[in-house]
């Protein structure tokens, strides 16, 4: 046999050593691809599934024209803030498309209008000081919560509406001036506890000095925390707070008795803590997916992927023979390192296995099966040529080898194209393509070359129908004659 290294002969190599190279070679591909699937398993580092396969909610948000890129960056990082902080969503999905739309996805979710309100509030927060709640006269028609302005005064619709609606003056602070929120439970009830910048406390305290000259009972004596545009709490400075010092150190909004007051004192916190949308986002379109049609779109990949996959293992036995062997436990071993890959990734990177990632896996079974059809009718070839069976492989791969890479090139320039040209399920096409195509390369390199070159040193290379050369239908005294 001759020695070979990186496909080209090297006669000072020991024969011994080129085994022990190759053996070595096959023994690491088995631990990476059967001994990491074990351990996802052992694990439970599962791939984590996307929301066409798990159930959950996606939202399609849609900015107002004129809005730019940066307040669409900001944005989305106010609401992956915000959704990570509710818990109990798994690996949420926030990302731009086209030119002002923001697609949320929350795999999972358990309570969707929890979720909906978290990602849609725009969580501009304002403090106003009251100038008549009804006292003093009819107060009017509130405006649309939307067409609120700060700066401006106005009759604002209150979030309980058995208060009424509330006349306010502008704003003397807003959430800007806020630097920090918390829930907490006063012994009475839930409130959240506000923390002022130094300006922002300067503010407050000049407003409740205004608001303590006024006598109890004066709705000029409250103030109007406002979220956007709808009174939250309207309370009244309390009648030992000095006219001429204020309120200083912070405040608290109160959340009052509501069906779950702990639960409203958390969101509200949340919305305010990590900070205001920078625009007004409408839902353009909202969809439920329930975990059971998740579960069938997963039956139903994994029957379409298991199915073919079988169909290629018996195609390639009945053909190849022998070789069609290496090919299944090459696809095996292709598998485990796909499932690996995702397991990883997901718990690193939040990478998530959607419906599109599966019939991306999918197209890359019949990719990686083209890899071993080259090599092995290029073997073919070369032995019809009258080379032994030895350097008919060797030489096989060296040629096959370059048409493999230009192939793989290709699809992994494609996936790489689609990944940042196309927007939403094709992402994930993409990515299970490229990451298909990676590794098809490492298994043909590192365990079918060196699988079907150790194949050929046996019987199983030179004798019978079943063998290397019984492939090429002529036996090996056909081949000499």
């Amino acid at each position: 046999m001759t020695a070979w290294q990186d496909g080209r002969p090297d006669e000072l190599e020991p024969v011994k050593n080129v085994r022990l190279r190759r053996i070595l070679s096959i023994l690491i591909m088995f631990a990476l691809g059967w001994g990491g699937l074990a351990a996802v398993y052992a694990t439970d580092t599962t791939p984590k599934l996307g929301l066409d396969l798990a159930g959950g909610t996606s939202v399609i948000l849609r900015a107002p024209s004129g809005t730019t890129g940066d307040q669409l960056d900001q944005a989305v990082n106010v609401m992956r803030k915000r959704i990570e902080a509710l818990g109990n969503v798994q690996e949420p999905v926030i990302q731009k498309t086209g030119s002002n739309n923001i697609v949320v996805q929350l795999p999972g979710v358990t309570d969707r209008e929890r979720a909906l309100e978290a990602i849609g509030s725009t969580g501009q927060l304002s403090f106003r000081p009251v100038i008549n709640n009804g006292l003093l006269g009819p107060v009017g028609e509130p405006i649309d919560a939307s067409d609120d302005d700060p700066s401006q005064p106005a009759i604002l619709g209150n979030v309980d509406p058995l208060e009424g609606a509330l006349a306010v003056d502008a704003a003397f602070a807003l959430g800007g001036d806020l630097t920090d929120a918390n829930a907490v439970f006063t012994g009475f009830e839930w409130a959240v506890s506000l923390e002022f910048t130094r300006e922002g406390d300067d503010k407050f305290a000049a407003a409740t000095r205004t608001a303590a000259s006024f006598p109890l009972g004066d709705p000029r004596r409250q103030f109007a925390i406002v979220l956007d545009g709808t009174v939250i709490s309207a309370p009244q400075v309390a009648a030992d707070v000095d006219p001429n010092v204020g309120i200083s150190g912070g405040a608290q909004i109160t959340i009052g008795q509501t069906e779950d007051p702990e639960q409203e004192a958390r969101d509200l916190e949340i919305v305010l803590k990590f900070g205001a949308l920078p625009v007004v986002l409408e839902r353009d379109q909202v969809q439920f997916v329930s975990a059971s049609l998740g579960r069938d779109s997963l039956n139903a990949g994994l029957v379409a992927g298991f199915g073919g996959l079988a169909l290629v293992a018996v195609a390639m036995m009945f053909y190849y023979r022998i070789l069609g062997l290496i090919t299944v436990v090459g696809l095996s071993i292709f598998g485990s390192l796909l499932v690996g890959a995702y397991s990883v990734l997901g718990a690193s990177q939040g990478l998530t296995l959607t419906l599109a990632g599966v019939a991306g896996i999918i197209v890359s079974v019949g990719i990686t099966s083209d890899s071993y059809i080259v090599y092995f009718e290029r073997i073919k070839e070369e032995i019809r040529h009258g080379r032994t069976v030895d350097d008919a492989v060797e030489e096989g791969f060296s040629r096959a080898f370059r048409t493999i890479l230009t192939a793989d090139t290709v699809s992994f320039t494609g996936a790489i194209l689609l990944w940042f040209l196309a927007i939403g399920p094709v992402k994930g096409f993409a990515l299970a393509l490229g990451l298909a195509t990676l590794i098809d390369v490492l298994v043909a390199y590192y365990f079918t070359r060196n699988a079907v070159a150790m194949l050929a040193g046996t019987k199983l290379g030179d004798g019978g129908r079943f063998s290397i050369r019984g492939t090429t239908g002529r036996q090996l005294t056909e081949a000499a004659t």
